[in-house]
């Protein structure tokens, strides 16, 4: 990785609604401007918008915390988004999450140990994501399981984390360094 090639724009050479997102974004729940946030603060009305949507889909949805990471950690794979990745590895399994199933995402396979909920979530999500579609059986199942809101909202964080995915990617955010990165995976 060369990146980032959308170099942080230094505090003094923001504009003003720049400085106005990322003081929104340093006293918000995220504590700075990192991610995908110092190459959006290029369209300060963007990154702001971009930041609301975050917030919701990241921290006020009704999907427990491990469930939500889960689903990150599926979208991450999927568009290999190094920094993505790396950053919420360690959220999901902060979270509860059994470190043996990032460790089978990271691979590119279907971890062998997924309490129910879980694979639902795994499922719906990889189906969306490789499919392009959710099977009927699978959307029936997450329905009565978690209901058609959080299904919806679940469906709303996989897209957010795919936009969040090509931006990181196409800036090169860099992870730290020492960090293993993801391989390419082959497409199904």
């Amino acid at each position: 990785m060369t990146g980032p090639r959308f170099q942080p724009i230094a505090p003094e050479q923001m504009s003003a609604a720049q400085q106005r997102v990322a003081q929104a974004l340093t006293a918000g729940v995220r504590g700075g401007v990192r991610g995908p946030f110092s190459a959006l603060l290029r369209i300060p009305e963007l990154a702001d918008r971009v930041r609301v949507l975050g917030d919701y889909v990241r921290f006020e949805t009704s999907l427990p915390a491990p469930l939500r990471e889960l689903a990150i950690l599926v979208v991450a794979r999927f568009w290999s988004a190094q920094y993505e990745w790396y950053a919420h590895r360690q959220h999901a399994v902060k979270a509860g999450l059994d470190p043996s199933v990032p460790e089978a995402i990271a691979q590119g396979q279907r971890p062998p140990r997924l309490a129910d909920d879980e694979a639902l979530v795994y499922d719906l999500c990889t189906e969306l994501l490789y499919q392009r579609d959710v099977s009927d059986p699978t959307f029936a199942a997450a329905v009565a399981r978690f209901g058609e809101t959080t299904v919806l909202e679940l469906v709303g964080l996989a897209a957010y984390y795919g936009f969040v995915s090509l931006i990181l990617n196409v800036n090169r955010t860099p992870i730290p360094e020492g960090a293993t990165p993801l391989e390419p995976l082959a497409q199904k």
